[in-house]
């Protein structure tokens, strides 16, 4: 009984090994089915378009489902005979807009996209259409600023003030629509931006004084890339501070009027000379704005403009090169500036009071944010001395003729200011009912980070010349020099 049982146990083993088997072979699995992919029609087949054309396109697997896409195209350059052959692409979308290449006169396209499925075949038969492009005009870039051999100030690393060398530029494109710029310097690589106005920082040059060429070109939507460009070249100047003192005479005395007239240049040269002991000097009238190769030289710049003017043909010329003065203030030099209405010459058309906005050169480095002016009747005597500066009077022997009568008119005041400011003067007369302006700041100092500054709203050649010394004195020991 035994026996029979071990046979029946081995016969039921020995069947169920050959069900087994039998449906094994049963699961061959059968073989994919290739996806299939159909074009929309429009285009129009054989049609003359622009190069930027939109495609639509769609896939259909019948044993699975439908992954992704693939498209290229061919492009025949009908007048030179040459043919471009583009790469696949891959993409999930299945529309696209295409900026066909079309550098010849007619162009002749031939798109083709397949389908992938879930198993990672293609389409062995793509879905093609045909049609023709018009040639695209290349767009073109200009530099709007650096101008040629246009000097910058450079140092080692940027700031709060010095952003590095500044680039603005535009393009223009006929048939279409610029997208995309790039820069680069001397021979570096091409930088790609949608901005128009940046700052290079000092790591792309090479080394940071000497020449440069700052080269720009552009990217239409089209994918045509301007082949000709800009380029400016640059002279990069790194200071020094290895002076002390530079002096910016722009005092006119041919301007000097009434009984003022007797002084002459040296007279103001010497004055200032003797106050600031120095002979480094720089006469605006004869030699224009002072390069910034002389500039970064001078730890600090001291710019006087003493005479009066009446008019835009007269006015003070330090607004027009402030740029110049900004580029100094940035890279870490100081500057005392002062003068006979110097505050009105930024905005001498213009009524006082006057506010000066954000991004002016009042309001930003001089932290002054309204400026005005004293009357044309002369009242001011002199200045009270505030934050450790003593009080100063005006020389009555140079004022002594009409029409001042030892007194000075027109004194720019700053009755707002903005934060880190110290006022160091204020306006002092001593004639019973002028009240108006007494006690109202002429004189200012600005403690920065990076520079300092000191605005006089008067013409220091007519101070008294031991108050000027003084003054002098104290006005370079609060700079620290």
């Amino acid at each position: 009984m035994r026996k029979l049982s071990v046979v029946l146990t081995i016969s039921i083993t020995i069947l169920l090994l050959v069900l087994l088997s039998c449906e094994r072979k049963a699961e061959i699995a059968s073989p994919n089915d290739p996806p299939n992919t159909t074009l929309a029609n429009i285009p129009v087949v054989n049609d003359t378009l622009f190069a930027l054309v939109t495609l639509h396109w769609d896939g259909e697997d019948n044993d699975g489902f439908i992954s992704g896409y693939q498209y290229r195209y061919i492009t025949k350059h009908m007048v030179n005979g040459d043919s471009v052959v583009q790469e696949w692409v891959n993409t999930t979308q299945t529309s696209i807009t295409i900026p066909f290449e079309s550098s010849d006169l007619l162009n002749h396209q031939r798109f083709q996209v397949r389908a992938i499925d879930d198993k990672g075949d293609a389409d062995p038969s793509p879905a093609e259409k045909e049609f023709y492009t018009v040639q695209t005009i290349f767009p073109q870039t200009e530099i709007i600023s650096p101008k040629e051999e246009q000097q910058f100030f450079i140092i080692d690393q940027t700031t709060d003030w010095w952003q590095g060398v500044p680039l603005t530029y535009h393009a223009t494109d006929q048939d279409g629509e610029v997208i995309e710029y790039a820069w680069k310097v001397d021979d570096g690589e091409w930088n790609w931006t949608t901005d128009t106005t940046l700052f290079i920082d000092p790591s792309y040059f090479e080394t940071l004084d000497g020449s440069h060429k700052i080269y720009v070109t552009c990217r239409d939507n089209t994918n045509l890339v301007d082949p000709i460009g800009d380029v400016k070249t640059v002279n990069l100047i790194r200071p020094t501070f290895d002076q002390r003192i530079l002096i910016i005479d722009e005092t006119d005395e041919s301007l000097f009027s009434g009984g003022l007239g007797v002084y002459k240049d040296a007279d103001v040269d010497s004055f200032y000379a003797r106050m600031f002991g120095t002979n480094e000097s720089w006469d605006f009238k004869k030699q224009g704005m002072p390069p910034k190769s002389v500039l970064g030289r001078y730890k600090l710049v001291i710019w006087h403009a003493d005479n009066p003017y009446s008019n835009a043909q007269n006015v003070h010329k330090l607004p027009a090169n402030i740029e110049d003065i900004k580029d100094y203030l940035n890279v870490g030099g100081d500057f005392i500036m002062g003068g006979w209405r110097i505050l009105k010459s930024f905005a001498q058309s213009e009524s006082f009071p006057k506010t000066f906005d954000e991004g002016t050169f009042i309001h930003d480095y001089l932290h002054i944010l309204t400026a005005d002016e004293s009357s044309s009747m002369p009242d001011f005597t002199g200045c009270t001395g505030f934050s450790g500066f003593t009080d100063i009077q005006i020389d009555p022997q140079k004022l002594k003729e009409f029409p001042y009568f030892s007194m000075l008119s027109q004194i720019n005041i700053m009755p707002r200011r903005a934060g880190f400011t110290d006022v160091i003067y204020t306006y002092a007369n001593d004639i019973t009912g002028s009240t108006k302006w007494r006690g109202e700041p002429t004189g200012i100092r600005y403690y920065g980070t990076s520079f300092n500054t000191i605005v006089l709203g008067f013409p220091m050649f007519f101070i008294r010349e031991s108050d000027a010394q003084i003054m002098a004195n104290e006005m370079l020991k609060s700079l620290g020099y």
